[in-house]
């Protein structure tokens, strides 16, 4: 020591910034039936995000196993609200009745054989911030092997490029490739990107932005409320994104009901979606002459998967 003593330096507290904007407070909500082995783990996904402030489960039906093991976990924390009672009302009606229980600023709608990976809320959450109302925001949904599931990532689904996309014309013609309405084989883009629509496994709305758009068209029982969500978000002057750092692993078909009956409500919605959006003569007098054949082909399909499995 050369005896000399140090300066004494006082350190002040740094001010707090009065302009942060405290955290919007996030809401998952999940629609279950029938989900099987699944769901459990899905649950358990959600509730280790610490993002998570509540988690709103609608049972539409569930086995004794599983509703009793619902009911053990909205006892053991105080961010589980489970829904029950209802019976089977369909995803979109249950999704919202899901959104209206909830108090959350933001709403991430997660189907119940998915499952959250690590950074997907908050990657969603952050995506959505200073964006236009209304928005909505997908994630990038992926296979157990982490490839990107079909249906992701799609184009503006009308009755041609459905049609140009389920007869992989799209794919054969390079002149019709703009029809394609699957991208998921097209590279990620590396930040968020403006698209037609995203999957509904695994989205985020603000509360405002639901709201403003009526949340999903209860005229769908099951599958493309998702796709109908997209495009009024769209006519609304609103944007659609996708967020390819919100990861979240599907599994699909997982769900105990029977694919026939499944495949035929896709069919049904799809049939009236094309109906819905019709704005001409024309093009209404089409929707309606497609509208069997996209329930009929949907319902074969399931047969055709059966009849592939026992050949092989």
């Amino acid at each position: 020591m050369n005896g000399i003593a140090a300066p004494i330096v006082a350190y002040e507290p740094a001010p707090t910034l009065s302009f942060i904007a405290p955290r919007r407070k996030v809401s998952v909500v999940m629609v279950v039936y029938m989900t099987g082995e699944a769901l459990e783990e899905s649950v358990a996904c959600v509730l280790a995000d610490p993002l998570v402030d509540e988690f709103v489960i609608v049972d539409n039906g569930s086995s004794c196993a599983e509703a009793t093991r619902l009911k053990g976990v909205a006892e053991r924390d105080r961010r589980v609200v489970l829904i029950v009672g209802q019976g089977n009302v369909g995803f979109a009606r249950g999704a919202n009745l899901g959104a209206r229980r909830a108090s959350g600023d933001i709403l991430i709608f997660l189907n119940p054989d998915a499952f959250l990976q690590p950074g997907c809320i908050t990657s969603l959450s952050e995506a959505i911030e200073a964006r236009p109302v209304p928005c909505i925001v997908g994630g990038r949904v992926l296979n157990e092997d982490r490839t990107e599931q079909r249906g992701a990532r799609r184009g503006d689904i009308t009755p041609i490029s459905a049609l140009m996309s389920l007869s992989h014309l799209a794919q054969r013609v390079p002149a019709w490739r703009r029809y394609e309405v699957h991208w998921e084989t097209d590279a990620p883009p590396e930040g968020v990107a403006a698209i037609p629509t995203i999957s509904g496994a695994c989205f985020c709305m603000r509360r405002e932005d639901f709201e403003a758009v009526d949340g999903f068209d209860e005229g769908y029982f099951l599958h493309v409320e998702d796709v109908d969500l997209c495009w009024r978000v769209r006519q609304a002057g609103g944007m659609v994104l996708f967020q390819p750092q919100a990861e979240v692993i599907h599994l699909g078909h997982t769900s105990r009901a029977s694919p026939i009956r499944v495949e035929f409500h896709k069919g049904v919605g799809l049939a009236r979606y094309f109906r819905k959006r019709a704005e001409t003569i024309s093009q209404t007098l089409l929707a309606w002459i497609l509208s069997p054949i996209i329930v009929c082909t949907a319902v074969v399909r399931p047969v055709m998967w059966r009849m592939r499995r026992r050949a092989a």
